[in-house]
């Protein structure tokens, strides 16, 4: 698919300027948040990858070499009437992505359809395939139209699996097979769950999917790699549409992070050590995790958005929530969910996408504590 530079003639004039007042920004490089999922990703040569939404598709930053501290970018990647852009990677390093598209058809009666669609990056900077269509969820137009926003993760096999919350507010999944068709939607079951779920794998392959919901949390897993989708035990604790994310914090084991619903703070679950309170307040968005090297220790960095638009950041002993956290306020005001990634020194890397649409990135100084550098702007 081709891509079109920041340099494009199309202008809007109603965009913010750029940097020192030069001029109009174009339209189409102008982040409107960042893609659902994990949106920073780490390129099998050692690059991290920055995605994100914009009126023109899909948005895209690089690392220049492993390490940056330069990106490249953005690129713009079309994806015409496509909405809900969700990112998924797998033990392969390739990322996946997946959206919707609502359409009405031109003359008649302008039946409006609800399609998912799936698209694939191989490379660290390189360019993206074609948008596959996935089709609907039903034959029935009017129960396809009450499916949610897609969830994307890939399993040992390199096979893609697309999640959506179905029309009885249960979930389905579309998944590829070993040549390359995808198979039908299959209903997971399920109930009440809300539009924001989690999909990831683990370093064997391994799927989980999480869904938040009016009851609390439902889980899904693989209990091996390529194996069928198998519903765990639900958790009875009220999420925040949309802010559950999962990191895998020991060989084949998975905590599962979100904010609660009524705004006490970030919570964790882990099978085996059931619910932990780990402080924190009201927040929107996500909760980004990653496992890095502090101090030479093996510890977990929590990021989110805070209620005042800033990011909030924090960090524990991996697997030992008991050991407590110190929440920090960093950067400026920030669109959604912030990302953390390891880049290809091992050093931790925050990114948000600013108020103005722009990619700011810091890194941590060195191993020896979570102390950041300056912020970058790109």
């Amino acid at each position: 698919m081709a891509t079109r530079s920041r340099r494009s003639p199309n202008k809007s004039p109603g965009r913010p300027s750029g940097p020192g007042g030069a001029g109009a920004r174009d339209w189409n490089s102008v982040a409107l948040g960042p893609v659902a999922g994990r949106w920073v990703l780490a390129g099998k040569d050692g690059r991290l990858t920055a995605y994100a939404r914009a009126e023109g598709g899909l948005l895209r930053w690089t690392e220049r070499v492993p390490g940056g501290p330069d990106w490249s970018g953005p690129d713009l990647f079309p994806a015409d009437g496509l909405t809900d852009l969700s990112v998924g990677q797998g033990p392969d390093g390739y990322a996946h992505f997946a959206g919707r598209r609502r359409a009405r058809a031109e003359g008649g009666d302008g039946a409006e359809t609800l399609t998912y669609h799936h698209a694939v990056q191989y490379q660290s900077g390189r360019p993206m395939g074609p948008w596959d269509s996935l089709g609907t969820l039903y034959h029935n137009v009017e129960m396809s139209l009450r499916g949610g926003p897609p969830a994307v993760t890939v399993d040992a096999q390199g096979t893609p699996h697309v999640f959506v919350r179905n029309n009885g507010r249960g979930i389905h999944v579309k998944r590829q097979d070993e040549k390359g068709n995808w198979a039908a939607w299959q209903d997971l079951r399920g109930s009440m769950t809300f539009e924001g779920c989690c999909a990831s794998s683990t370093a064997d392959g391994r799927i989980w999917f999480a869904a938040p919901g009016e009851k609390g949390l439902s889980f899904w897993a693989q209990s091996g790699p390529g194996g069928p989708l198998e519903r765990g035990e639900d958790v009875p604790y009220l999420a925040l549409d949309g802010s559950v994310r999962a990191l895998e914090t020991a060989p084949g084991r998975v905590t599962h992070f979100w904010h609660a619903a009524d705004g006490s703070g970030v919570f964790a679950h882990r099978e085996g050590a059931g619910v932990m309170a780990l402080g924190g307040g009201p927040a929107y968005g996500a909760v980004a995790a990653v496992r890095a090297l502090v101090d030479g220790y093996d510890c977990t960095v929590l990021a989110h958005r805070a209620v005042g638009g800033r990011t909030v950041l924090a960090a524990y002993p991996t697997e030992h929530e008991a050991a407590g956290l110190w929440w920090t306020e960093i950067g400026e005001e920030c669109l959604e969910s912030p990302a953390l990634a390891v880049d290809a020194r091992g050093l931790v890397v925050i990114a948000s996408i600013s108020a103005r649409g722009e990619l700011l990135v810091n890194r941590q100084k060195d191993s020896s504590g979570l102390s950041l550098g300056r912020w970058q702007r790109f």
